[in-house]
């Protein structure tokens, strides 16, 4: 059993909320108590980066805050195995995704916005005057203040540092909520950045809920510059609602019912290999997955077969094992949500390809278990075709034309993200203009190059993180006019 404390001013401490259980999804067992923080803590949390920021952080040449953010990266690296242990018992992912995927890209997200930050132009501008002497113009990068960083449960390390990292390296100073499903990391952090001299009140982290919680408190308090979020859209919509006053900017990653298309030009093989990834990793709790596949109708029924095979192969067990290639979903409640659609889907009169159910994982009775699942012969209009499940699922429909699948890929209120499947060139590029999307991807998925912009378009979310566009949303630029 583990307690995990709120981090607040370089210290630990004890929430003034009720506390609540933290479960190991592969068993349903408790393994940690997580001390929820009340509107005290927010408050002291908020108010210990406001004098951070104002204090030795707020002062520090732009070298050494770099050269600090590379040295968390350092003492993420250092205690990987913690971390690892520590994201694989809240999350219940696989060992094989978690040290491959969360825990370096965790870590190198400091590297990346060290790099970015030191290397980072403004601009400048002469002008004419009336005397004929001239005015120079140019601006300076300066923090945004505050920020407000409220993280999801899918990725957890990777994408809490995806934005803190960034926020640090332009100066502010963050109160984090992480998830109050994965508690872990975010709180494992507190003690690598006391180690490797991050000044007090710099990074925070308070634990808690949502609605009438410590996230409620956080991103409605008054002292908060800017809120972050990675999360479902109607949390999205809420939390814009409460920016508003103050008038604060957001960041809003948010949900997607994500498309991809495959021609029938498509190498097969290499088509297999990355929707399958696209359809199921992370038991489908990626945001930039795929719930739905358009398929040219010439090699539907081959592609559906080695789909089905694909998903057929998963080994659902032990996260801890490396032979396990597939983990439970994150908790009880949203194991029956997913259920729910595989259970309407069967209801509709979907035709089932592979899973549709519960499967029994020895060993592992009271896990949140789902089979990964596909499904064909729903209409656009069902439910499991339109809402998004974020369950390791997919339905897949034929298509003839190009623009028929761009139209079927458009129709969705969501615009995160494609993966288009095609070896002729002209028809990537026009399918990639075309889909409403924050993010296409040609003949691949997942490959992420982290200077890229990021975000989605429609309810998917606004704004853009990644390279620049992140020191766009965790700055401001104050231009200085100089009379010469």
């Amino acid at each position: 059993m583990t307690t995990y404390l709120n981090f607040i001013d370089g210290a630990f401490v004890k929430g003034s909320a009720d506390p609540f259980a933290n479960h190991f999804p592969a068993t349903g067992e408790v393994i940690g108590e997580v001390s929820a923080a009340g509107r005290a803590e927010v408050d002291a949390a908020v108010h210990a980066a406001r004098a951070a920021l104002k204090g030795p952080w707020g002062r520090m040449p732009l070298a050494e805050r770099a050269a600090l953010l590379r040295k968390v990266a350092e003492g993420i690296n250092a205690r990987f195995d913690e971390f690892l242990a520590a994201e694989i018992r809240d999350t219940g992912k696989p060992r094989s995704l978690a040290s491959h995927i969360d825990i370096p890209r965790g870590a190198a997200n400091f590297t990346v916005f060290a790099d970015q930050i030191t290397t980072a132009s403004t601009e400048a501008f002469e002008m004419p005057t009336p005397d004929g002497k001239g005015a120079l113009n140019y601006a300076l990068r300066v923090p945004r203040g505050v920020i407000g960083v409220v993280c999801p449960w899918n990725l957890p390390l990777l994408l809490m540092t995806w934005k803190v990292a960034p926020a640090l390296a332009c100066g502010n100073t963050v109160v984090v909520k992480p998830s109050e499903e994965t508690p872990a990391t975010a709180t494992l952090l507190g003690e690598v950045m006391n180690a490797v001299g991050i000044p007090p009140g710099v990074y925070n982290v308070v634990h808690g809920m949502g609605p009438d919680a410590a996230g409620e408190f956080l991103t409605t308090h008054p002292g908060i510059d800017g809120i972050t979020f990675t999360g479902e859209t109607r949390t999205g919509e809420a939390i814009m609602r409460a920016a508003a006053t103050g008038v604060r900017p957001v960041s809003l990653e948010l949900g997607g019912k994500n498309a991809g298309i495959i021609f029938d030009d498509a190498d097969l093989d290499a088509t297999l290999e990355g929707i399958g990834r696209a359809c199921f990793a992370n038991s489908g709790q990626v945001c930039l997955g795929t719930e739905r596949l358009y398929v040219q109708r010439g090699i539907f029924d081959r592609l559906a077969a080695g789909l089905a095979e694909k998903a057929r192969a998963y080994q659902l067990g032990d996260p801890f094992s490396d032979a396990t290639t597939m983990g439970p979903v994150i908790s009880a409640e949203h194991r029956d949500k997913v259920l729910r659609y595989y259970d309407q889907a069967k209801a509709e009169g979907a035709t089932v390809l592979a899973g549709g159910g519960a499967p029994e994982v020895g060993g592992h009775a009271g896990g949140y278990w789902v089979q990964p699942t596909i499904w064909t012969g729903l209409p656009e209009n069902s439910p499991v075709v339109r809402n998004e499940i974020f369950g390791p699922c997919t339905h897949m429909t034929a298509f003839d034309t190009e623009e028929e699948a761009i139209a079927l890929a458009n129709d969705t209120p969501y615009g995160l993200a494609t993966s288009i499947w095609t070896t002729n060139l002209g028809r990537a590029h026009r399918t990639a203009k075309a889909v409403d999307v924050g993010i296409s991807w040609i003949n691949a998925w997942f490959l992420r190059d982290l200077r890229t912009p990021f975000g989605g378009s429609k309810a998917s979310g606004i704004g853009r993180e990644g390279g620049v566009h992140s020191l766009e949303f965790y700055s401001e630029l104050r231009n200085v006019c100089i009379k010469l």
